[in-house]
């Protein structure tokens, strides 16, 4: 009878799924202030939630909420991550982060600004991406 059509869903909305299950993890310690990493690429979003030692509490990132292809770089899918984080981080009791951004994404600010629509009191923001000094060796000079 030949196989069955399975229709696709868009790559343009968060799997709930995934969001659900990352939600359910409860986190046995309770920290009131931490670092949050913001590493924005173009091809993607990560952002990791750590304690003030720099041990990793919890992170998420643009693919691992379902988003695939080019969808993953968009300040969409990196706000979806952000608020994400922003609900566990008030589940396990943050009041206050120091934010760290790495990178040259569209995902940096909407990042942000979506964790800290979660009611977390974002103390500094600290740009960390790299900027080379003199840059890549130019080309030998060309021979006719």
């Amino acid at each position: 009878m030949g196989k069955k059509k399975v229709a696709k869903k868009a790559g343009g909305e968060m799997d709930q799924g995934r969001k659900s299950r990352s939600l359910a993890r409860t986190i046995k310690r309770k920290i009131a202030s931490g670092r949050l990493y913001i590493q924005a690429t173009y091809n993607n979003t990560k952002i990791v939630l750590t304690d003030n030692s720099g041990n990793v509490v919890t992170w998420s990132s643009t693919g691992a909420l379902g988003f695939k292809g080019a969808k993953k770089g968009t300040p969409f899918a990196a706000a979806k991550a952000g608020e994400l984080i922003g609900e566990k981080a008030a589940q396990i009791g943050v009041k206050e982060v120091n934010v760290i951004v790495k990178g040259v994404g569209s995902g940096r600010e909407s990042a942000i600004r979506a964790f800290g629509s979660k009611g977390i009191n974002i103390q500094k923001i600290t740009d960390v991406t790299p900027v080379p000094f003199n840059g890549p060796r130019p080309p030998k000079p060309r021979r006719v």
